[in-house]
């Protein structure tokens, strides 16, 4: 696979992973009537997990980018 393909997929995934967790807590959240819809809360919730997201994804992208290989043009 080559490496365009690769941190496409890559991306993609920490995408659903961000959108997925901060639509639980922010679920959470809203039943337990911490905030209303459309509130800075529910911005705050949604920018704050999509740093952790960024961060997280910036930090764990060398293990799952490299391909391992050096001769491989395509890495």
């Amino acid at each position: 696979m080559n490496s365009t393909t690769r941190g496409v997929i890559y991306v993609s995934v920490w995408v659903v992973i961000w959108g997925t967790a901060s639509s639980l807590v922010d679920w959470l959240l809203l039943n337990a009537d911490l905030y209303e819809t459309g509130s800075f809360g529910q911005v705050a919730t949604f920018i704050g997990y999509g740093a952790a997201a960024a961060v997280l994804a910036v930090k764990t992208s060398g293990r799952f980018l490299s391909s391992g290989r050096q001769d491989d043009p395509d890495a």
